[in-house]
């Protein structure tokens, strides 16, 4: 019988107790089922792809902590994680592991045959994303790509084609997650050099606040091109507004590279989500 430490560890393992990453990959999700229904979506879509998100992201943290079993350990804020601790077998998360991408796959065979395809792509994404920063110099992006893909997959199951729009929002999606991995990032800038492994942190070098400011330019441009394409009224033009009051509190938490500030500022992009899918939701309502 499993004790309950063990069963906390593998929880821990799923990273179930720090939702954040749940919330940053099921927002861009989010926007593009509504934008693709032109309101609330079909029950059926949002609850497969509401439960695909969390398996899928728990699925994530598993390989992605497999990957750096060996890094992690002299992590100060990895080392405390169940396989760097080695208080669960490697085989033993692989086996979980191989168990929550059975489940989504078994989820995402309640849609149709595209996003199906779309699946495998995704699927291939998450696993093969923890072994670009050994070589890849800024994996952010392809993070982005691996976290953005839920939202091609949402426009196929809603409406069965991808417009320009789901592309328009992909990219949009893959530059949010530069940005926020950025600030991640930042947070373990020191270990990473120590370590050898690439992110866009080093990569940027001190010039991290401009380029991070940059890209939050550019999405915040992405997302006045999704409204104007979208005919979106006043509540996601004022859910805007609040998006770049966000980012200038980001760069606000940022502008001293302290560690704990930078993760703040990584944190705070939840409501960087929240808040364009609130403007979105509002303002279709009526429709």
């Amino acid at each position: 019988m499993i004790a309950l430490a063990e069963l906390r560890d593998y929880a821990f393992l799923m990273r179930l107790h720090r939702p954040i990453g749940i919330w940053l990959l099921m927002w861009p999700m989010l926007w593009a089922l509504w934008l693709a229904a032109g309101g609330l979506p079909d029950l059926r879509v949002l609850v497969v792809m509401l439960a695909g998100t969390v398996l899928m992201r728990s699925a994530g943290c598993i390989i992605n902590d497999f990957a750096d079993r060996d890094f992690d350990p002299h992590v100060r804020r990895t080392r405390d994680r169940p396989l760097a601790a080695r208080r669960i077998a490697p085989q033993s998360a692989l086996l979980l592991f191989a168990a929550l991408i059975a489940g989504s796959f078994l989820l995402v065979l309640q849609l149709d045959r595209y996003t199906i395809l779309l699946s495998f792509v995704g699927a291939g994404l998450a696993i093969t994303y923890p072994f670009f920063k050994r070589f890849f110099p800024a994996p952010q992006f392809y993070l982005g790509v691996a976290f953005g893909w839920a939202v091609p997959m949402a426009f196929a199951a809603q409406t069965g084609s991808i417009p320009r729009l789901g592309w328009l929002l992909l990219l949009i999606a893959i530059l949010w997650a530069a940005i926020y991995d950025t600030l991640y990032a930042m947070v373990d800038r020191d270990d990473d050099v120590a370590l050898g492994l690439k992110s866009t942190a080093l990569l940027f070098g001190d010039m991290d606040r401009v380029i991070i400011g940059a890209m939050q330019g550019l999405m915040l441009f992405g997302l006045v091109l999704v409204g104007r394409t979208a005919q979106l009224g006043s509540a996601y033009w004022l859910s805007l507004i609040g998006v770049v009051a966000l980012f200038a509190y980001q760069q606000w938490l940022a502008k001293d590279r302290d560690r704990d500030r930078c993760f703040r500022a990584f944190l705070n992009n939840h409501y960087v989500g929240m808040l364009i899918f609130v403007g979105i939701a509002v303002d279709l309502w009526p429709r």
